[in-house]
Formats: structure tokens, C-alpha cells, sequence
């Protein structure tokens, strides 16, 4: 849940800096969030979610 709620933070900041820096307008911004939504609720969602939590372990893993 930790993770899965850092994401989405992560992403809605990375989606927040597009739409004021690079110029992503407001319905690009929707539909990304439709995407997100409906691909959440599809049979591909847990190898998604496997794939962030291996991702997010090998990130956490590397040391400086």
C-alpha cells in the first residue's frame, strides 16, 4: 500500500511538472489519468504492480 500510495505521488508530481513546465495541456493530463484508471482494473495490472515493487527494490538496493 506504501508503495502503490508513493507512486501515485510520484506520478502526479512528474504529471504536475509537465503540465506546468512543458506545456501538457489539461486533457493530455485527463487522459492519462483514464489510462492509469482502466489499467488498474485490467488482468495485466499485477504483473505491473510486480514489475514497480522489483523496480522499486533494486532502486532501494543501490548504494552510494
Amino acid at each position: 500500500m506504501i508503495l502503490s500510495m508513493s507512486g501515485v505521488v510520484l506520478l502526479g508530481i512528474i504529471v504536475f511538472l509537465f503540465f506546468r513546465k512543458d506545456g501538457l495541456k489539461a486533457s493530455h493530463a485527463l487522459v492519462c489519468a483514464l489510462f492509469g484508471f482502466y489499467l488498474a482494473g485490467t488482468a495485466i495490472a499485477p504483473s505491473i504492480t510486480a514489475g514497480g515493487a522489483s523496480l522499486a527494490s533494486l532502486l532501494g538496493g543501490i548504494k552510494f
